[in-house]
C-alpha cells in the first residue's frame, strides 16, 4: 500500500505516467480456436523497474537514519559525576597534600 499509494504516483508524474506492461512479442498469432502465444516481457520490466525505484527510495532512507544516528553519537557525552565515594577520596588527598 505505501509503494502503490505513496511512492510510485510521485515516480509517475516524474516519468510521465510510462507503463511498459503492455508489451509483448507475439510468438504465434491467435487464430479461430486458439488464443495467441505471446511473450509478456513488459510486465517483467515494469516489476523490476519498481523494485529498483523502491529499493533505491529504502537506501536513501535507511543511509539518511544512519547519518542522523551517527551525528547524535558524534556528540560528547558529559563526564559521570564522581561517586560519594570518590568524592570522599578526593577530600582526603587534597588534605594529604597539605
Amino acid at each position: 500500500s505505501v509503494v502503490n499509494d505513496i511512492i510510485m504516483p510521485p515516480i509517475g508524474l516524474l516519468l510521465g505516467g510510462v507503463n511498459f506492461t503492455d508489451l509483448k512479442l507475439i510468438m504465434k498469432a491467435a487464430t479461430e480456436v486458439d488464443p495467441a502465444v505471446t511473450w509478456n516481457y513488459g510486465n517483467f520490466l515494469q516489476v523490476t523497474i519498481d523494485f529498483l525505484i523502491i529499493a533505491f527510495a529504502v537506501f536513501m532512507l535507511i543511509k539518511g537514519m544512519n547519518a542522523l544516528k551517527r551525528k547524535q553519537e558524534e556528540t560528547p557525552a558529559s563526564p559521570p559525576e564522581p561517586t560519594k565515594e570518590e568524592k570522599l577520596l578526593t577530600e582526603i588527598r587534597d588534605l594529604l597534600k597539605k
